[in-house]
């Protein structure tokens, strides 16, 4: 009897073509990074890859999608997840609370010490380190956005590799069990997984 071989399955987040530190590998614009990358998984007919259509949308606002050949795109598969079906554990509902409660407790002391600062510095000075700090306070490392969800959900209901530069996704994804490569280390895997389909 022969082996099955059962495809491996990957679900792509926006930042790995709109994120400018880690789309290098691709392209140097997010409609080159997304056109390499398409043209790249034609070839790796044994993987898989997703991404959720709320995402996609997101994605569409930094494509020129006149110079990505619309037969290609097929080759990205589009499904939401199952969101009715899926289960969470409680606790990871706790923890968000918790953190969030946290977070909003930060951005309450940063926006009091702009305040203070008032005598000291301009008002165009204090209002953009407050967005600045705030935006950090309250965003950074958290899952903050529908489309974070639909992915974390998607690569859970697949049992797939969430690809990510997202530290709040990442971080997220480690407490569901959820696979995940950082958007630098998927270059490598795609390059693995080529030399793998070659042989």
């Amino acid at each position: 009897m022969k082996d099955i071989k059962v495809a491996k399955k990957v679900v792509i987040d926006t930042s790995l073509f709109v994120n400018p530190d880690v789309r290098y590998g691709f392209g140097k614009t997010p409609t080159d990074a997304f056109r390499s990358f398409l043209n790249d998984i034609k070839a790796l007919p044994h993987i898989e890859f997703y991404m959720p259509p709320s995402v996609f949308e997101e994605l569409k606002n930094f494509l020129d999608l006149n110079n990505i050949a619309s037969e290609d795109i097929i080759y990205l598969i589009q499904k939401s997840p199952k969101r009715h079906e899926l289960m969470c554990p409680a606790y990871l509902l706790y923890e968000l609370i918790e953190e969030m409660r946290d977070r909003v407790n930060k951005g309450l002391r940063i926006a009091e010490k702009s305040v203070r600062s008032v005598e000291h510095q301009k008002v165009d000075e204090i209002i953009q380190d407050l967005r600045r700090k705030y935006r950090d306070a309250l965003r950074e490392g958290i899952i903050d956005s529908k489309e974070d969800v639909d992915l974390l959900l998607l690569a859970m209901e697949l049992d797939a590799f969430l690809i990510t530069a997202d530290k709040g996704l990442s971080k997220w994804a480690d407490k569901l069990g959820i696979k995940w490569l950082f958007c630098q280390s998927f270059i490598d895997f795609m390059k693995a997984e080529k030399q793998t389909s070659n042989q």
